[in-house]
């Protein structure tokens, strides 16, 4: 494969509320030392994080190239690099994924996962998966144990990762209360395991969970909403249940006094997918789990829509402004 001296990528510049920091911008195509390797990327995942550094909510270095997570070609590598072959399909984890070539080191970054078909539709399974699919099994696992019989909420349940968590905790055998903003999304909450669905727009969220937990509450609240879902996660989870608060759609969760845990003796989380997969035996751990769900069609993933890279500041307003359900991927040229 011939590799061009430019590729396009999608960074800001300054950090801004508005889309039109964003830019497609024409940059030198990244070179490799003898420990990387170069990637043709194909489709990459997006992810609401990337509000957060457009925002400046997290800290960046400007400019700053977005993306989390891709599929794609290796198409050269570095002369100590192990394990991996020019042609290699491979899926990963890292940084500036939104552009058309990536440069990772392997044996720093080993999220990487090799795909065995170079089908389109395999292709963007993984695309959409990796963020938010680990995301879920991680937390299912470790944020809190998911129990057969459990009662859990999961806020947002029709966007990227509420549709995962949805999907693996009613494979559990647990009961799935679903919110979201739309009789539609909740629909799509449905199809995908949810039990009981709430309307976010119109239900009393704390009083549809306790009437159908019979007073009780849940076991645990899975919140990627954040501030105007944080209180009613506190009231809606049950005596020693766990608040999994994993993201900020609405804003950040204002800060919380402690004391406010005391009347039922909760517990709560803020974890971050990284933090639970910094070791090598933890990476293969988890992606094997992915990769066995993916590829036995036991976890499905809902790509509901697929931008060309030069229209990612669309994708993000459609994203931001709830007009989405599942997940957004780009095309990658």
């Amino acid at each position: 494969m011939s590799i061009p001296d430019t590729h396009h990528v999608i960074r800001f510049h300054e950090t801004s509320e508005s889309y039109d920091v964003l830019k497609y911008e024409t940059v030198p195509t990244p070179t490799i030392d003898e420990d990387q390797i170069l990637i043709k990327n194909k489709y990459a995942g997006i992810n609401f994080i990337e509000k957060y550094f457009r925002i400046g909510l997290y800290p960046s270095q400007l400019p700053y190239t977005l993306g989390r997570e891709a599929v794609g070609e290796i198409v050269k590598i570095g002369s100590n690099v192990k394990n991996y072959q020019i042609g290699d399909i491979i899926g990963y984890l890292s940084s500036q994924t939104f552009t058309q070539y990536t440069v990772i080191n392997p044996t720093i970054n080993f999220r990487i996962l090799k795909i065995s078909e170079n089908k389109d539709s395999i292709l963007q399974q993984f695309a959409g998966s990796l963020v938010q699919g680990l995301t879920a099994l991680t937390f299912i696992e470790e944020s809190y144990k998911v129990k057969k019989d459990d009662y859990i909420l999961v806020h947002a349940a029709a966007g990227g990762v509420g549709l995962i968590l949805t999907q693996l905790i009613s494979k559990l055998g647990a009961h799935v209360i679903a919110t979201a903003s739309t009789d539609e999304k909740l629909n799509l909450a449905k199809l995908n395991g949810a039990e009981f669905l709430i309307n976010s727009s119109n239900d009393d969220i704390v009083s549809k969970v306790l009437e159908f937990t019979n007073g009780k509450g849940v076991e645990a609240s899975f919140d990627g909403v954040g501030k105007d879902t944080w209180d009613i996660s506190l009231k809606s989870t049950a005596r020693k249940g766990t608040i999994v608060s994993f993201g900020n759609a609405s804003g950040a969760v204002p800060p919380v006094t402690i004391s406010t845990l005391t009347p039922k003796n909760l517990k709560i989380l803020r974890p971050t997918l990284f933090n639970y997969l910094t070791t090598l035996e933890e990476w293969d751990y988890y992606s094997t789990k992915l990769i066995k769900l993916i590829e036995s069609n036991d976890l499905k993933i809902d790509i509901s829509k697929i931008y060309e890279l030069k229209d990612y500041p669309k994708a993000a307003k459609d994203l931001e402004t709830r007009k989405t359900t599942g997940k957004l991927l780009l095309s990658i040229p």
